[in-house]
């Protein structure tokens, strides 16, 4: 299960970071995930507990935007949301929509951090 890995990622950059800032706290890590990432939410979820347990960030919480998948579509010259990820066309006019624009994030925006 790769998402253990992910998780233990997440952790090892919040440590990081807190150690940056003198030890302090951090609170959330903020992660935007689109489904075209890979990784299942609740697993990386689950996966996250997990690595916590009995770390210097066991009190830390991890928040997920899921992020849809969204591709230009050249008949309505747009941005559009897909009808599905295994059917990459346009929610409007139903048009195939090779260019995705956006839906593969794995990505950490955010740190809330205590000092």
């Amino acid at each position: 299960m790769h998402e253990l890995s992910i998780a233990l990622s997440l952790l090892d950059l919040a440590a990081e970071e807190a150690a940056r800032r003198g030890g302090a706290r951090i609170v959330a890590i903020h992660l935007k995930l689109g489904p075209l990432a890979g990784v299942v939410k609740e697993a990386l979820a689950a996966a996250f507990d997990l690595a916590r347990t009995g770390s210097a960030l066991a009190d830390s919480e991890l928040v997920i935007a899921e992020v849809p998948v969204t591709a230009y579509c050249p008949c309505c010259a747009a941005e559009r949301t897909v009808v599905s990820v295994q059917q990459l066309c346009c929610s409007a006019c139903g048009t195939p929509t090779p260019r995705i624009l956006q839906g593969r994030e794995l990505e950490v925006v955010a740190l809330e951090i205590e000092s």
